[in-house]
């Protein structure tokens, strides 16, 4: 998926053959995703964690279920994940639903998730405006990290040395669902999906767009909750927004109204502002200057008696400038962050420079950060984080923290990781704090199998041992195909494809009982896991986004028989969630004409080359034509079964005043596995004015 992200992004047109778009059903498909682990620690319980989560298609849309259970704590209501999700694209009014437990934006703060539900009428499809903006996260090191927006893939990258990353997240039209998912260096994935808020929000010239939401806070009050929001393109570089919000735990001021505006100065200098009725107000400026420097302000205001957000804060106030830095032996990410936060009796300061890159081929990562609450006396510490690729596929990462007013480390670590057996990963670690006199030490071994993931660690800490288990993995269930199928990857959420080439014996385009499956198919696509089946000839593609319209290219190549052939190669297929899409792949059986082109008489005549011939059917359509070669032999491979008729093109032969002898040669293409070549076909030219005997 990755390495066809440029392609996701290239403008070259594709010609689709086939396009299969969403079918929508009443119950469909299974997906099941599962995860256990216990944890051992002397003197204390044996603690157990259990989760479970299913998907399928229920109700024409996507229906999820997902349960944590921890033995060693009561049972919470917020353990429980339920979620129904409805997309159209093409409907014009309400192209998005949700019902159950969903991700609700909102300017008060929630004490629990909201349940309750959801519409609007955004696409969930990638609108490309002008312009970029940089997001800049933290996750483990050396751990790749992929940006979704609105469930595309559209970018990746790796973390440095302290888990550091940064994204020029592309500007979209409208409602901008951006997430990010994590992926440990030897295939662990991070069960976190992160959700990134994009400050500047665009629609083409006229465009409207709405969302609704409304439902109960699952906190101990119950609290109600409700926000409508819209936004309307008014120019090209210029969108406003606005709505209410309301919240019923609020002691006074429970309606908050809002309105808000993006706006373009330049396809480089973006500004976005939104204010909310005795909340808050707030600025983004973000400006990138052609050498790639950039800088960004942000600025809240808030009001001093609101209570929806749950801080006193009167101000916040930031500044970063970001500068690319490039040698012969290095590239480096540098930024300065300077952070202000008023509150009633006082200011807190402080300042981060970050310094990330690559270094004469070692991933580097170097930050300071600085608390400047009391300009005399700062408070200064440093972080360096090293990642080494040593021979033997071994990755060293070592890393210390360094406190520049005691002139003293404050922590040391170090990490060794190392590919085993080819699906296995073993890692140690080391680590030292010298100011709480703490030392920890640890190692682990994880092993995936083609139906799960199991690992297994050991941790030694100040004289105590920690002993954790741990494994994963999913099922699936394709009932159209009778599939019931193992993963060691999450499924829940994801889409497949299940491919089923066979031969078409009368080239109908229709599958039918006497036509047998077709070895040899291969097929590229532009995302997800090719799994093939050589015993039954299925091709499966898993881990495909759904609401997504992949590209899927056929090659026949590998065919044993060179009359089997695939008529469309290119297929357009939109994935539905928690199920495997079926497509059955008629491979042509066809058949071959082939014969000879003469000019003269007697024996005077020779092969005549570049001569149109035409392959006509009973009903007297066009079926396909061919040129002879130089020595008058011509051929055509790719007939279907059925009566034809050859005869010499014409318009060519009245441009050359020829006749051609016979006019018409009848011949039969037989259905069969091998397909059928009718041959023999011979044809003779003479000019006009000369008489060709029958």
């Amino acid at each position: 998926m990755r390495q066809n992200v440029t392609k996701l992004q290239s403008k070259n047109v594709v010609v689709i053959d086939t396009i299969i778009g969403r079918k929508y059903h009443l119950f469909n498909g299974g997906v099941m995703d599962w995860a256990v682990s216990s944890n051992q620690a002397a003197g204390e319980k044996i603690n157990n964690r259990f989760s479970l989560g299913l998907g399928s298609e229920l109700l024409f849309g996507e229906a999820k279920v997902a349960f944590n259970y921890y033995d060693q704590t009561k049972f919470d209501k917020r353990q429980l994940y339920y979620n129904w999700r409805w997309i159209d694209n093409d409907n014009t009014f309400i192209k998005q639903a949700q019902v159950g437990k969903i991700g609700a934006q909102s300017i008060a703060f929630l004490r629990g998730p909201l349940v309750g539900a959801s519409f609007n009428n955004s696409p969930n499809t990638v609108r490309k405006a002008t312009g970029t903006y940089i997001i800049s996260e933290n996750t483990e090191p050396n751990w790749t990290v992929e940006l979704y927006i609105n469930d595309a893939l559209v970018d990746y990258t790796e973390a440095d040395a302290s888990g550091f990353f940064t994204f020029e997240v592309p500007l979209v039209y409208g409602s901008t669902g951006v997430k990010l998912q994590f992926y440990g260096p030897w295939g662990k994935e991070h069960s976190k999906e992160q959700n990134i808020s994009i400050p500047f929000n665009f629609l083409p010239v006229g465009d409207f767009e709405y969302k609704v939401s409304a439902g109960m806070v699952e906190d101990s009050h119950h609290n109600r909750f409700s926000r409508a929001n819209f936004r309307y393109g008014v120019f090209r570089r210029f969108t406003v927004g606005g709505g209410v919000e309301y919240l019923s735990s609020k002691t006074s001021g429970n309606i908050m109204p809002f309105v808000s505006a993006s706006l373009r100065l330049a396809s480089s200098l973006l500004i976005s502002g939104e204010y909310t009725y005795g909340v808050r107000s707030k600025g983004v400026l973000s400006y990138r200057m052609p050498s790639n420097v950039q800088f960004e302000l942000n600025y809240t205001k808030y009001d001093k008696d609101q209570k929806a957000i749950n801080y006193n804060y009167l101000e916040e106030r930031k500044v970063a400038i970001s500068v690319p830095i490039r040698g012969a032996n290095f590239a480096v990410f540098s930024r300065l962050t300077l952070n202000q936060i008023v509150m009633p009796q006082t200011k807190y300061t402080t300042a981060e420079l970050l310094l990330s890159g690559a270094i004469s081929g070692v991933n580097t990562n170097f930050t300071t950060y600085s608390l400047l609450s009391d300009p005399a006396h700062p408070y200064t510490y440093s972080n360096l984080s090293l990642s080494f690729k040593l021979p033997g596929a071994f990755i060293l990462t070592p890393q210390a923290q360094f406190d520049y007013n005691h002139g003293q480390f404050i922590s040391v670590k170090c990490g060794l990781e190392k590919h085993l057996f080819k699906h296995g990963f073993m890692n140690l670690s080391y680590e030292q704090n010298f100011r709480s006199n703490f030392s920890n030490m640890e190692v682990g071994f994880r092993y995936d199998f083609s139906f799960a993931q199991a690992g297994f660690s050991a941790r030694r800490g100040n004289n105590a041992t920690t002993l954790v288990q741990s494994a994963s993995g999913s099922v699936m269930v394709d009932a159209k195909t009778n599939y019931v199928g193992a993963n060691s990857r999450a499924s829940v959420g994801k889409g497949g494809i299940t491919l089923l080439p066979y031969l078409g014996l009368n080239c109908n385009g229709r599958h039918e009982p006497n036509e047998p499956k077709a070895y040899g198919l291969n097929l590229h696509i532009n995302g997800g896991r090719i799994e093939l089946n050589d015993k039954d000839t299925t091709i499966r593609v898993f881990d495909l986004e759904p609401y997504t319209n992949y590209l899927v290219t056929l090659d026949g190549t590998n065919f044993d028989n060179i009359a089997w052939q695939i008529r469309k190669k290119t297929i357009s297929a939109s994935i539905s969630p928690n199920m495997f899409k079926l497509i059955e792949v008629p491979v042509a059986v066809v058949g071959e004409a082939t014969g000879t082109v003469y000019f003269g008489v007697g024996g005077g005549q020779k092969g005549q080359g570049r001569i149109i011939v035409n392959f006509y059917r009973s009903d007297s359509s066009l079926a396909a034509r061919t040129l002879s070669e130089s020595d008058g032999y011509f051929s055509y491979l790719g007939l279907a079964p059925g009566e034809y008729e050859a005869r010499i093109d014409t318009a060519q032969l009245h441009k050359l005043h020829w006749t051609a002898s016979p006019s018409s040669l009848h011949f039969t293409i037989s259905a069969g596995f091998d397909g059928d070549v009718a041959d023999g076909l011979e044809f003779v030219l003479r000019p006009e004015q000369d008489e060709i005997p029958e």
